[in-house]
């Protein structure tokens, strides 16, 4: 979903677009991304016979020395995505380090899914299409490439589990250089601020009192998910997970839009969402999509010159936030336990909201932090 929040004063910082293309040239790219494989395959064997003889890691440009002539045995992808394929391997095998990655299959049940690489003065944008190996092709503009033609960067062309192809292109955007209120004034109250408690029974409380609601978009195709995997329906099986992936995205998006349009700043709370995964609740902390979350606020509070906060949410929700007293329900049986009163003030809580107000004190406390004391 296009984000565009129309800063004051710009800057530039790169973004990822993703757009679908037109399934008529999945054929064309299937088979330079067979290609690709070759490539990749071979610069990962050369440089692991490398480090077996002479101990040294090969860089990319290193591997690009292997490659000379590869267009002439029927490689005919171009040098330019040869570079690309060598400085790509090079740089995930620093990343992981890892003496070799793994192999890339073109065919056969392990097959991975296509990718091919490109570097920007191999892709041009002309009257709704993109050339590439000089050729056109079409794809779905959602974005309006036209406005990016002249800021391209490098990027890819990837098929997802489907079979359907898509463009990964880096841009440079316009974002907000000036934040769109001041640190003294949102400590002060004197700008719109929330703190934002994520959870399992809603998506997210927040600290004025209201809340998001969680669709289980999982839950939903779980049962039909089981069906289609008992009589072996694969393609039906990647539809469901698709599905359920888009709406979760779509759901993100709009929450997070929304509350960056409404807000000077917001404050999160650092929820474990992998530790949680890894527990009896992973299935359903996976499908509220918590890490999703955290990184489109990010970006889009980046865009839009809003403070963006994670603080430490511990003992939020047993903290009144009201006197500070620490006594609220603890454990795995005071999840029950959706409300409480406070001994030591009398408060009344919610126990989601009372997080939220607690995750929005700690946010502002480090807004006030960073300002300079005269």
């Amino acid at each position: 979903m296009p984000f565009d929040p129309a800063p004051t004063a710009a800057a530039r910082a790169k973004r990822v677009l993703r757009l679908r293309l037109k399934d008529k040239h999945a054929k064309w790219l299937s088979e330079l991304a067979r290609k690709v494989n070759v490539v990749w395959n071979y610069c990962n064997e050369v440089s692991y016979k490398v480090w077996e003889r002479e101990r040294r890691f090969m860089n990319g440009f290193d591997l690009q020395k292997y490659l000379n002539g590869a267009s002439k045995e029927g490689l005919r992808i171009g040098s330019a995505v040869f570079k690309q394929v060598a400085e790509e391997l090079a740089t995930c095998r620093r990343q992981h380090k890892k003496v070799r990655l793994a192999w890339r299959e073109s065919r056969g049940a392990r097959r991975s899914l296509g990718w091919i690489p490109f570097k920007a003065r191999t892709l041009t944008y002309r009257s709704g299409q993109i050339w590439f190996a000089g050729k056109p092709v079409s794809l779905w503009d959602s974005y309006g490439l036209a406005q990016y033609a002249e800021r391209l960067r490098a990027g890819s062309f990837s098929k997802d589990a489907r079979g359907r192809w898509y463009l990964n292109v880096v841009v440079e955007v316009d974002v907000a250089q000036q934040p769109k209120a001041a640190a003294e004034d949102i400590v002060a109250g004197r700008a719109r601020d929330v703190g934002i408690d994520l959870g399992l029974k809603d998506l997210a409380c927040l600290s004025d009192g209201s809340r998001i609601e969680r669709t289980k978009f999982f839950g939903d195709i779980e049962e039909k998910l089981a069906v289609a995997q008992r009589a072996n329906q694969k393609g039906r099986v990647r539809a469901l997970h698709a599905k359920a992936a888009n709406q979760r995205q779509d759901l993100l998006h709009k929450e997070s839009t929304r509350l960056v349009r409404r807000n000077d700043a917001i404050y999160v709370g650092n929820v474990n969402a992998a530790a949680m995964a890894k527990t009896k609740r992973g299935k359903s902390s996976l499908d509220a999509g918590w890490s999703m979350f955290r990184t489109l606020l990010r970006y889009k509070c980046d865009d839009a010159g809003v403070q963006f906060v994670e603080v430490d949410e511990r003992y939020t929700t047993r903290t009144c936030s009201d006197c500070g007293w620490v006594g609220g329900p603890q454990g795995i049986a005071g999840l029950g336990m959706r409300g409480w009163i406070c001994v030591g003030c009398g408060a009344t809580h919610d126990r989601d909201i009372n997080a939220a107000r607690n995750i929005l004190a700690r946010g502002r406390a480090r807004l006030a932090e960073g300002i300079p004391r005269l």
